[in-house]
């Protein structure tokens, strides 16, 4: 019983390593935008996703809250999702120039405002876990402008209604634990992640994204998919929209 309970206290610490590690993964990111190593920063984002896709389940399933309590694994994964999910998308962001040059330091500056109240809501997730607002996932939302080769304007725009919708009550989907529909969100997350991987990969500073239809058409589908489940979740309403009780995720 004292060994089982060593083993599942040095795997709950090996966990928030692990989550910790994201933030490692973050500064690599970072220094390829600031090297114009687009390919680079772009690979790194990947790996911080599936670091953060990977943590919430392990942690939930070998109880990292009851054997690693010194750690708080909300607080830290926020921190990391926070480097990995908002600066260094906003620093590609600013590095690719996908921005009218006027309005640039004034939308990252309010991407960066916005995710940080969004973070700090107490009100982040529903018992149900759907997010309330946009959970600044701009780690996937720049790349996504990157790839569709979206106009300045555009880009924005868009970029604006995400970042004010933060602090809304839209119900986005926690794409591993939310159970409407998770047979068919969960298969399009994943593909949407190797695509983006995929993507990546072959991007070039020289000739830029690697265009595919098919390719182009998952980046497409999995933004309107979200949004269409968001909207009917927000409409349908739900007696569970209080604050989830704290698990890492």
């Amino acid at each position: 019983m004292a060994t089982s309970t060593k083993i599942s206290k040095r795997a709950g610490y090996a966990l928030h390593v692990m989550t910790a590690s994201g933030a490692v993964a973050g500064l690599l990111a970072l220094q390829a935008v600031i090297d114009n190593n687009i390919r680079g920063a772009l690979i790194w984002l990947v790996v911080c996703q599936v670091l953060d896709g990977l943590d919430g389940p392990i942690a939930r399933k070998i109880d990292v809250v009851i054997h690693a309590p010194r750690v708080d694994g909300f607080i830290l994964d926020l921190i990391v999702d926070y480097l990995t999910c908002v600066v260094v998308p906003v620093a590609l962001l600013v590095r690719l120039e996908l921005l009218p040059s006027e309005f640039q330091t004034l939308i990252a500056g309010l991407i960066l405002l916005m995710s940080a109240l969004w973070f700090a809501r107490t009100d982040i997730e529903t018992e149900d876990h759907w997010f309330n607002g946009f959970p600044a996932v701009w780690n996937l939302a720049v790349p996504t402008f990157l790839v569709l080769d979206l106009s300045e304007n555009v880009v924005a725009i868009t970029s604006l209604i995400l970042c004010f919708s933060q602090l809304t009550n839209l119900k986005f989907p926690h794409l591993v634990r939310v159970r409407m529909l998770r047979k068919i969100t969960l298969p399009i997350g994943v593909a949407y992640l190797v695509n983006l991987f995929y993507l990546s990969w072959n991007y070039s500073n020289e000739t830029g994204i690697n265009h595919q239809p098919i390719s182009e058409a998952i980046m497409v589908i999995f933004p309107i998919y979200i949004a269409v489940i968001a909207i009917i979740r927000s409409l349908k309403g739900s007696e569970s929209d209080d604050v989830n009780e704290y698990e890492e995720s």
